[in-house]
């Protein structure tokens, strides 16, 4: 890997507040993950998340159900360590939208009527961590020296 491509990597000017968010945020979208794959917390597990989403027209409920519920544990898991944290906070983002659009914007705001604000929140966060990197308490850190 060259050197240009490891500084877009894994190059991050943040610190403690890279991980403040990457954590919390890593652990909440990998959880929601694995209530989509597995049935974890009181998830419906791949073949019911697979159901609900052709149900609003998310098709192939199947590839969908595979590809949000992958992003979300694995890209949770990422963010966690720190971990390839801008492609996986891109991804995450990306998934935060869709759910947005396809899900809650009809809502409202309020997560209460299963509105937008938490996936925004989501989104933000990702976002931020996509232009700010992992910060120097990440495995990119490591890489980045090591690489």
């Amino acid at each position: 890997m060259n050197a240009q491509m490891r500084q877009v990597l894994f190059q991050s000017s943040g610190g403690f507040a890279a991980l403040v968010l990457r954590v919390p945020v890593g652990l909440i979208l990998a959880a929601h993950g694995a209530q989509k794959l597995f049935g974890w917390f009181g998830g419906y597990g791949l073949e019911g998340t697979a159901n609900w989403l052709a149900s609003i027209g998310l098709e192939p409920g199947y590839l969908m159900a595979l590809l949000a519920g992958g992003a979300e544990f694995f890209g949770g898991l990422a963010l966690v360590f720190g971990l390839l944290t801008r492609p996986a906070a891109l991804i995450a983002a990306f998934t935060m939208l869709v759910a947005i659009f396809s899900v809650h914007i009809g809502n409202g705001l309020f997560m209460s009527n299963n509105g937008y604000e938490y996936a925004l929140t989501l989104f933000v966060v990702s976002l931020a961590l996509a232009i700010q990197g992992s910060g120097r308490f990440a495995l990119d850190s490591v890489l980045l020296k090591k690489v």
